[in-house]
């Protein structure tokens, strides 16, 4: 199975703690191969107030946590009874397990923290692969040739009219190829 991203509804304002909870229950119990990431999805807004400019973290969906995760019966069971947690979105209940998120979708909130759903250090390699997923060139075929890790870019070589040609794309715009 594969690890996907799941939406988890907590008390409003237990985010924090909840995030604390799972990632201890998962180390504790040995299922860091099952529940992987655990995210609280934040911007950083700058606010000027009297004249002074200050940074201010906001919650883009309170109430509400991120989780990647192999969706197996234990790592449900765990999360779904972490205290705090009040059941997953996408789930219809009666024991249904819950959608996970599109890949578009969490590319999109990740993109808005700066990050990335792959994790380029350890899962693409220049010479790698890649399907082209999103963006001007969707669909095409390419080879990772540089990796920008500062700023979760990749150049690619894509084969445009015969001739092998450099792209620059973002990291969610890709997907890498067996």
């Amino acid at each position: 199975m594969e690890k996907e991203w799941y939406v988890v509804n907590t008390y409003s304002g237990h985010e924090a703690k909840v995030k604390e909870k799972l990632e201890a229950k998962a180390e504790s119990m040995g299922m860091q191969d099952y529940i992987h990431r655990i995210i609280i999805p934040e911007t950083t807004e700058i606010e000027v107030k009297d004249g002074v400019k200050k940074e201010k973290v906001k919650k883009m969906f309170p109430g509400y946590v991120l989780v990647e995760m192999v969706m197996s019966d234990e790592a449900w069971y765990i999360v779904r009874n972490t205290p705090g947690v009040t059941g997953f979105i996408g789930s219809s209940g009666k024991g249904a397990k819950p959608t996970p998120l599109l890949p578009q979708e969490i590319d999109k909130i990740l993109a808005n923290m700066g990050m990335s759903r792959v994790n380029i250090e350890s899962e693409m390699a220049v010479g790698d692969k890649v399907s082209i997923v999103d963006g001007p060139f969707k669909g095409m075929m390419g080879k990772v040739d540089s990796i920008d890790l500062e700023n979760n870019r990749l150049n690619v070589l894509i084969d445009l009219f015969g001739q092998e040609t450099p792209v620059e794309v973002e990291v969610y715009q890709v997907s890498k190829q067996n």
